[in-house]
């Protein structure tokens, strides 16, 4: 409620729509916003596959070093697709939401009053424990309890382990599949064949490249979740 010069002023039921449905919006700019850098780090890891590769086929002394991050660097491209298919699944539930609260108000404007939905409040509990959403989903929740559309607040966030629950050790056979995806018949030897290369030197300003990459991914990664 407002307050203007000792007076409270109860929000109207179309001023109570027009701000859910303005918060909405905002967590769907983020997911957008989100999802279009996720494409872009998408595109970049490509290219590090590809790059890798194409240095292990010039420089048979760093074969086995370059067909190692390879293989890391499919595993982190697989990390940022499951990320974005999580983002993807989040916007079409805000986007439920949202014609779920204007179905709501509309009812009410008809009927005079309105009711708690299950459904609406199960999709909010999701959403708010979702790290990118956390803020403004916390503040919706609390505009649709206020409007009586939902009962009680969420929980707290999801833990990261949870979040990434099968992610710390992806299968060798979807990095394979990733790898064949990219490569097709530039695939790199198998990792029966890495073993069997002796070890090579690999120069210093290579690792540092290497890991330089690999650092810049994921701080793209754990920035999206912040």
């Amino acid at each position: 409620m407002q307050t203007i010069r000792g007076f409270l002023f109860k929000p109207t039921p179309e001023e109570q729509k027009r701000k859910c449905n303005a918060l909405v919006r905002q967590n769907v700019r983020k997911l957008d916003r989100d999802i279009q850098n996720l494409k872009q780090t998408e595109i970049k890891t490509k290219n590090f596959i590809l790059q890798a590769s194409k240095r292990a086929q010039r420089n048979p002394a760093m074969a086995k070093q370059a067909n190692q991050d390879v293989r890391i660097f499919a595993r982190e491209l697989i990390r940022v697709r499951k990320q974005s298919s999580r983002l993807h699944t989040s916007k079409a539930q805000l986007q439920s939401v949202q014609m779920q609260v204007n179905e709501a108000f509309s009812v009410r404007k008809i009927e005079g009053s309105i009711k708690a939905s299950t459904g609406i409040m199960k999709d909010v509990n999701t959403l708010v424990r979702m790290p990118e959403l956390t803020g403004t989903m916390r503040e919706l929740s609390a505009e649709l309890m206020k409007a009586g559309i939902i009962e009680e607040m969420v929980g707290d966030t999801l833990p990261d382990n949870e979040l990434l629950e099968g992610e710390d050790e992806e299968a060798e056979e979807e990095v394979d599949k990733v790898l064949g995806e990219i490569l097709k018949d530039q695939l790199p030897a198998g990792r029966a064949k890495e073993e069997e290369l002796p070890a090579q030197p690999v120069e210093e300003e290579e690792e540092e490249d290497q890991a330089e990459m690999l650092e810049q991914m994921r701080g793209r990664l754990e920035a999206l979740k912040s």
